[in-house]
């Protein structure tokens, strides 16, 4: 089963980290990880200023080194800019040197203050997260929109999107290649759902 919705449990177990935002505002965080890529991440661009939305974009750092101009054009549009390390760890698979390594890596190649760090796959050991949160703030998220998913339709991730999204959610898309089709199906939807409702969508 498909966790759309981050539990209590989860929440409980990883305290430190932020899964959401307080607030009885009618206001929705959205974010985006593994860019920047050319066309994925420059239709998220599109899509965000066609709607007045501001987003968070967690980079990969060896992306940013790739598309240099699409950074550009996220860091020029006023979105807020995250660390995913530079090759996309696990951490849970990955020794504690290297994966720091990596992370640092990463902050270098943004080349910009950023105190946001999101582990890719959500997955970090402690002992890598007490280093991370000296410098930064461990960023997951309320609602996974499952994006990345071949084997869930379009439809059913717009579907459950809007019904488990609510005031200080932290959605959770992809400007990838492998999300693409069903981002691009889902975002403008959940945009407009949301717009409708009076809400607003910030970065962190």
């Amino acid at each position: 089963m498909f966790l759309f919705k981050t539990n209590f449990i989860l929440r409980s177990l990883y305290p430190r980290f932020r899964w959401r935002v307080r607030t009885r505002e009618k206001v929705i965080y959205l974010t985006f990880d593994d860019g920047p890529i050319p066309e994925v991440t420059e239709f998220v661009l599109a899509t965000l200023k066609e709607f007045g939305a501001r987003a968070t974009f967690f980079c990969i750092g060896d992306n940013v080194r790739k598309h240099p101009e699409i950074y550009e054009m996220v860091c020029r549009s006023g979105n807020s800019i995250g660390n995913h390390t530079f090759n996309h760890l696990n951490g849970w698979k990955t020794e504690d040197g290297p994966y720091l390594e990596n992370f640092r890596q990463c902050q270098t190649q943004l080349g910009l203050p950023t105190r946001l760090f999101r582990p890719p796959y959500g997955r970090i050991k402690r002992s890598q997260a007490r280093e991370v949160l000296q410098t930064h703030e461990v960023v997951m998220w309320d609602v996974l929109t499952g994006d990345f998913s071949p084997n869930l339709q379009p439809e059913m991730i717009l579907r459950k999107t809007i019904h488990y999204s609510e005031p200080g959610s932290i959605l959770l898309f992809h400007d990838s290649l492998k999300a693409w089709p069903r981002m691009s199906f889902a975002l403008p939807r959940v945009l407009s759902h949301f717009s409708e409702r009076g809400y607003r969508f910030e970065g962190l």
